[in-house]
């Protein structure tokens, strides 16, 4: 059996040592490469496979590291990972001190920005040709966006920027006509017209032969005619009017037409920003990919004979799950009732709630800024939007939150799935702030469900509250398996409740960390010590009348969140010190995500590394107890 031309390939200067007509081969073993790497690891598998010809010919006409090339979403960088010194850990991928599940500069030279959202190939790499131009160095700067990454108004503002700016960048758009699920939107269809132009094809096959023919002398003014033609033709593309010098669209499985014409590119002296509109198909060269409905976008591991996924079994229902059937339920009887997601109908649940009522549910696109202000439109019209959007996600939604919704105080309602740590997907992923920068806004109401059954309250509590916005957030994965309520039982606002009762410690708790709660409590009562369980389920407001009473009535106070610092933490050491509960000797530690972002990781152990485990609530109060408060006597102390 012969040796494997990919074996031989450590480092992109390797891959330059082939030759043209060996690529083919780097290709077919790369793609395979990946298949089994991700059926061991899981991950995005899909995104990858579709652009292994787009590495190998990038990386094969580009002096990489010292020309950069960033990926936009950073999911499809696998097959780049691959062959970019990474190859050897390759199955440690999303794994605790493993390779990361996306760019990350930390991790490589070849990774000159970190990208895991979408959308922000342009911009930087437009700020990398604005640099290299400064400090007059002549390499090439590359921008792959692909997978839906062109549906976010960020990319268009970066377009529309540099076309004024005249750099030399190369932006390879990779149409894959998939994000992460069908794409939406404008944009798609215009690039479906323009892939469907054959008699464009046609002409540009003829325009190159005719200017093949030509003397360098009248290569300028033919270029010309090619730009009059194509305008004549096309109507001119979106991108031309942007600036931009349009090239395609190309086959991007074409690996020795790439390289071509990847190097007519490097080598033109074009004076400004081009676009090469490669076509793609995602799930490419894997069978159970391309007939999946998601081009199996993100997968746990699996067979790579049959496809078939091992999926975790739990007899108690998804969060996501609880959230959609609840929503659907509420919309039966309430044709206010619309939903809005960010590109993301089948990871919030609310592709099950489309069918059900097409008409009432919106996909924007990549674009979170735009849906939170469509949701903040349709609630002055008196429908009920439940914006569901990932807590990571929602953060490039900040400003629209604050001046859309809360300053008008419209009655949005989030529905924030991926609360907290989430796993493999690392820091980019994780929900750790939506708890801060929601609370901190005036009329806002901020829940957290700390079971399945609390969610299923806290949607139908957002139901009826129609003169401001709310939220609840969810964490990923299962529930704990216990009965859901119907959709008519609903909390009061700002009550929490009381799950145990002791009279050493009382634990404040927002949020899904209950169960380990329940589990601190248990070690301690064999301790002799015992606690006080206190689900809050607001942060706001919060339930200031029975906060009060437990901090009379204990020792000290336990706050547990999965948020970061100033969150539910912070507004009840601001009530508590109003009322001047620690003059008075008032014990008070608050449990919350460290001041940095963590590396992915299985979330049990991800939620130890943070202190949040039920082991370390049990040593945090062991030690609070045991802690020794001196209070001032002297009023003249200064």
């Amino acid at each position: 059996m012969s040796e494997k031309l990919l074996d031989k390939i450590n480092y992109p200067s390797d891959l330059r040592l082939l030759k043209k007509n060996q690529l083919g081969q780097v290709v077919k073993e790369l793609r395979s490469e990946v298949i089994d790497v991700v059926s061991e690891t899981g991950g995005h598998l899909g995104a990858g496979l579709g652009v292994v010809e787009l590495t190998v010919a990038l990386h094969y006409v580009f002096n990489t590291p010292r020309d950069k090339l960033v990926w936009d979403v950073g999911h499809q960088c696998y097959p780049h990972k691959i062959i970019t010194g990474r190859k050897d850990k390759i199955r440690t991928l999303r794994k605790g001190g493993g390779l990361s599940g996306f760019t990350k500069r930390a991790e490589s030279e070849y990774d000159p920005f970190g990208a895991a959202h979408s959308s922000t190939s342009i911009s930087s790499t437009l700020g990398m040709a604005a640099a290299k131009k400064l400090s007059n160095n002549n390499n090439n700067v590359v921008a792959v966006i692909g997978d839906g990454a062109m549906s976010a108004g960020m990319a268009y503002e970066a377009m529309n920027n540099a076309g004024a700016m005249k750099s030399k960048l190369i932006v390879i758009l990779n149409d894959n006509d998939m994000s992460i699920a069908r794409p939406v939107g404008a944009m798609s269809k215009y690039l479906a017209k323009l892939l469907s132009g054959k008699i464009y094809f046609s002409l540009r096959e003829t325009i190159k032969l005719i200017l093949s023919s030509f003397s360098r002398r009248f290569s300028k003014s033919a270029g010309k005619a090619e730009d009059m033609l194509r305008s004549f033709v096309t109507g001119g593309t979106l991108f031309n009017q942007l600036g931009f010098y349009y090239i395609g669209p190309i086959d991007g499985h074409d690996v020795n037409n790439l390289v071509s014409i990847f190097e007519n590119v490097k080598n033109s002296k074009h004076d400004g920003p081009i676009l090469i509109h490669a076509v793609t198909k995602k799930g490419k060269g894997y069978k159970p990919a391309e007939n999946s409905g998601d081009k199996y976008h993100g997968v746990s591991k699996f067979n790579v004979l049959t496809g078939e996924q091992s999926k975790s079994k739990s007899k108690a229902p998804a969060y996501t799950k609880v959230f959609a059937n609840t929503l659907i339920k509420h919309a039966e009887n309430d044709t206010k009732i619309v939903a809005i997601t960010g590109a993301m109908p089948s990871g919030t649940g609310l592709d099950l709630f489309e069918k059900k009522f097409p008409e009432r549910m919106f996909d924007v696109g990549i674009a979170e800024q735009h849906g939170v202000t469509f949701a903040a439109g349709l609630a002055t019209e008196g429908y009920k939007p439940f914006a569901a959007i990932y807590s990571t996600f929602l953060q490039r939604a900040y400003d629209q939150v604050v001046h859309d919704v809360a300053i008008q105080s419209l009655p949005v309602r989030f529905a924030i799935d991926r609360a907290g740590l989430v796993g493999a997907d690392g820091p980019t992923h994780a929900g750790s702030f939506d708890i801060t920068y929601l609370s901190t806004l005036p009329n806002f109401i901020v829940m957290a469900a700390s079971d399945e059954a609390e969610l299923v309250r806290m949607i139908n509590t957002s139901v009826n509250i129609n003169d401001k916005p709310s939220a609840f957030r969810y964490p990923r994965g299962s529930g704990v398996g216990i009965e859901l309520p119907g959709i008519n039982e609903v909390l009061e606002i700002g009550k929490g409740r009381m799950v145990s009762n002791g009279k050493h410690v009382a634990i404040l708790n927002f949020g899904a960390r209950m169960t380990e709660c329940k589990k601190a409590v248990e070690i301690l009562k064999k301790k002799g010590i015992t606690t006080s369980i206190f689900d809050a389920r607001f942060a706001k407001p919060l339930d200031t009348k029975l906060i009060i009473e437990l901090a009379s009535n204990h020792e000290a106070i336990i706050t547990i969140e999965e948020g970061s610092i100033g969150g539910f933490a912070a507004h009840v050491t601001k009530l508590l010190s109003d009322r001047e509960f620690f003059d008075k000797g008032l014990k008070f530690r608050s449990m919350i995500l460290p001041d940095k972002f963590l590396d992915q990781d299985s979330p049990d152990k991800m939620y130890k590394t943070a202190g949040l485990d039920y082991e370390s609530i049990v040593q945090k109060i062991e030690n609070v107890l045991n802690s020794n408060v001196v209070i001032a006597k002297n009023k003249n102390l200064s």
